[in-house]
């Protein structure tokens, strides 16, 4: 990679997954700057196809039915943090929402199998208030 690339901000040849992926946010600015998807999951049937339609990378359905080890090596770890959960719009059930409160659990484990070099998580309104401060003391 030349200087001009690095000081660009480029991330040559680096591989991303891209969790909870809805549209794919992660995806665009990670393409951008030059990286590869090497996996991606999300849920929802409508945004999976919509991702599909923009990336032609058809994501994995739900990330609880996925062989962990069997994600591929990568620098970055993406994660739109599923955030109904912890939203004051939500029902703020927290880490014990049985539709979506343990998939941090899945970043984390993906995150102690394969480290990566680098995560980003979206950032969730009310999550570092959640229940007190207490899930972000949690998960911090």
């Amino acid at each position: 990679m030349s200087n001009k690339e690095e000081s660009a901000g480029y991330v040559k040849l680096m591989k991303f997954i891209d969790l909870f992926a809805g549209l794919g946010g992660f995806h665009q600015a990670l393409k951008q700057r030059g990286a590869e998807c090497v996996f991606a999951s999300e849920l929802n049937a409508h945004l999976s196809g919509l991702y599909e339609k923009n990336f032609g990378f058809q994501p994995s359905g739900d990330i609880r039915e996925v062989n962990l080890s069997s994600i591929p090596d990568h620098d970055f770890l993406c994660a739109g943090f599923p955030c109904q959960p912890f939203s004051k719009a939500g029902g703020q059930k927290g880490l014990e929402c049985p539709q979506g409160g343990n998939l941090f659990d899945y970043v984390v484990e993906i995150l102690e199998l394969k480290k990566p070099r680098y995560f980003i998580i979206e950032n969730v309104p009310n999550l570092i208030n959640h229940n007190g401060g207490a899930t972000w003391k949690t998960i911090s």
